[in-house]
């Protein structure tokens, strides 16, 4: 009897053991030759498109497939609204370009697509974003999400255009160099310096909250959209490539343009203090938007 209560126990040993080693075997053969692919959605999309080469819906697929992409658009085939999970996206160790707008994403780890240099991640529900890793970026649009800051983005030193319009930054200090273009219109800003982005050439900051905004350190700046805000004041001394100039609906008590004569497009109606923008004299601006009350002149008191 002792013997074979033995015997149970031993074969039932083995039994664990193989089962233990059968489980890390397959752990062990997800990881290293699959990618788990978990949001069905997601993996019918790359089934769609050629890149799960099995052709099933299975939760995975080979990292092989993943690493031979280059260019990833997740909104091909009018795909929109219907993946919730990126995981997966990890494998794609080579994309450069990626688009995941108009679907339900609340998070997504780019820490392993290092050579990205496009991502459209518009009109999704992301709360946070790190892109510490992605240094080559130069394209960011993330418009239309629940962001508040996006974590290391000092580190993308290739930076040229980021649109984060439509979520809700407070307060916002630009520190890249590279960046060409703004876009950070309807958020909740309070504050915005600019000092760290010397070659910015556009700025949208349509209806956020700032008070004051100093462009003194962005001299090749071309467009200003600041529109719905608060401004009392704004001096553009510094800006003499400035074309276009939009500050409708602010609380400016005076404007002097005589320095920027490359304008060709003025707008600064309904500042209900603001009677006089002070031009230079034959300085002619082709098109200008001015309330009733308000005139341009060479001399403003």
């Amino acid at each position: 009897m002792a013997n074979a209560c033995f015997a149970l126990i031993f074969i039932s040993t083995l039994f664990l053991i193989g089962s233990c080693s059968d489980d890390n075997s397959s752990d062990s053969l997800v990881n290293d030759q699959y990618l788990l692919i978990p949001d069905n959605h997601f993996e019918q999309i790359l089934i769609d498109q050629g890149v799960d080469t099995d052709g099933t819906v299975n939760g995975q697929m080979l990292r092989e497939d993943a690493e031979q992409v280059q260019r990833l658009d997740l909104n091909l085939n009018s795909h929109f609204g219907e993946i919730e999970n990126l995981t997966g996206i990890e494998g794609f160790t080579n994309i450069t370009f990626l688009s995941a707008a108009g679907q339900n994403i609340e998070d997504i780890d780019l820490s392993s697509n290092t050579k990205l240099d496009t991502l459209y991640l518009q009109n999704n529900y992301l709360t946070t974003m790190d892109i510490s890793n992605n240094v080559n970026l130069i394209v960011i649009e993330v418009l239309v999400n629940e962001l508040h800051t996006i974590t290391g983005l000092e580190h993308a030193s290739q930076l040229k255009k980021l649109n984060v319009s439509y979520n809700y930054f407070e307060d916002f200090s630009m520190t890249n160099a590279s960046i060409e273009h703004l876009l950070m219109s309807d958020n909740q800003l309070t504050s915005f310096d600019s000092t760290g982005a010397p070659n910015l050439k556009s700025i949208l900051l349509t209806t956020n909250q700032l008070s004051t905004v100093d462009l003194s350190s962005n001299p090749f700046l071309e467009t200003v959209v600041i529109s719905n805000n608060s401004l009392d004041h704004i001096n553009l001394e510094n800006n003499p490539n400035l074309m276009y100039f939009y500050a409708s609906s602010n609380a400016l008590t005076s404007l002097d343009v005589s320095q920027n004569t490359s304008l060709i497009d003025l707008r600064v109606d309904r500042n209900l203090d603001l009677s006089c923008i002070k031009i230079q004299g034959g300085q002619e601006i082709p098109t200008v938007s001015l309330s009733e009350y308000q005139e341009l002149n060479e001399v403003c008191e």
